[in-house]
């Protein structure tokens, strides 16, 4: 069973079996807990290993069907019997490796997965996808490459076992979740996909309000997990102005601002939406907001209210057409 076989619908992954595994291979229903060690390897000369599960003392797991964060361990996994060894060669599919690899590393040494992010103020985007701390998965992403798993197959748990939804995720696996479903809508966006970015987006906001509703309000974390909700909600009404979900944009930016007064991005996305509905004064309120908060804005919001004051004569001009017309064939009927 030496041999390296490709993995069945998946392009890029290569399988040999190290040791053979018991029984027949296992159901993985929705839900399956899914207990295992794992290496991962450079694909280089030295085969240097950046991640080994062993070393932190305890096996990793999945739940099969979730959002897991790297998707591509479960169709690994769920190729291998109970007490199997197996090392897979997997090119292209691994981007997503050194953030979850940097939320693995912080919640084994006890830290919280989101470490260093906590103290930055202001809206920007709290998560730095930029640098995760470890040079050795810096590079990783600087220079994607193919990865080497080696896997074994510790535990199958049937799923009627135990129940579990996203509220009984604990709270660092929601956390990590986050930044991943953030790329992948980002990713979604840049491919024009924006109803689907929209749903990663959501989902994202979900996990945190989820987590917050179990802080306590006014406390640290509650406000910080407020913060990391702000862009996200942001992108989220983005894909709405481009899908023209008008009435969304406006339902969304305005509870946001009602938290977040002042917020630009908000103000400008709500008043675009509101031009695109012809609400003449909510838009032009909105607008002399986005100016009054960024005065280089003056030229987009002159702009804008040009389009919106074009729009509105339109209207004003298909409505007396209309009306004018209704008189005449009033008139008409009168004289019948």
């Amino acid at each position: 069973a030496m041999e390296e076989t490709y993995l069945l619908n998946y392009p890029g992954v290569k399988k040999k079996i190290l040791a053979g595994g018991k029984g027949p291979l296992p159901h993985f229903p929705l839900g399956t807990k899914v207990i295992f060690h794992f290496q991962t390897l450079l694909d280089n000369f030295e085969r240097t290993v950046i991640d080994d599960s062993r070393l932190v003392g305890r096996p990793a797991e999945i739940f099969v069907g979730k959002m897991f964060k790297m998707e591509i361990w479960e169709p690994l996994l769920t190729s291998m019997r109970v007490g199997e060894v197996a090392e897979f060669w997997c090119d292209a599919v691994v981007s997503l490796y050194p953030i979850v690899s940097k939320g693995m590393r912080l919640i084994a040494q006890g830290k919280d997965p989101l470490e260093g992010q906590k103290h930055m103020c202001g809206m920007g985007n709290l998560f730095h996808y930029h640098s995760t701390g470890f040079p050795e998965l810096d590079e990783i992403m600087r220079n994607p490459q193919p990865l080497i798993f080696i896997m074994e197959l510790l535990q199958v748990r049937d799923p009627l076992s135990y129940h579990r939804e996203s509220w009984m995720m604990e709270k660092d696996e929601k956390l990590q979740t986050v930044p991943i479903l953030h790329m992948q809508g980002n990713a979604l966006v840049r491919q024009k996909q924006f109803r689907e970015a929209a749903s990663k987006y959501k989902e994202a906001v979900l996990l945190l309000k989820t987590v917050q509703s179990r802080e306590m309000p006014g406390d640290v974390d509650y406000i910080n997990l407020g913060r990391m909700i702000v862009p996200l909600e942001l992108n989220y009404c983005q894909c709405m102005l481009e899908l023209e979900e008008y009435y969304e944009v406006i339902e969304h930016t305005t509870e946001l601002l009602e938290k977040h007064k002042g917020n630009f991005k908000a103000t400008y996305q709500r008043a675009r939406a509101h031009a695109a509905l012809c609400n003449e004064d909510e838009a032009r309120r909105d607008f002399a907001t986005v100016e009054k908060l960024d005065p280089k804005f003056k030229p987009f919001v002159q702009k804008e209210l040009k389009i919106l004051g074009e729009n509105i004569r339109k209207i004003e001009e298909r409505y007396s057409a209309c009306a004018n017309r209704g008189a005449v064939l009033a008139g008409t009927l009168g004289s019948l």
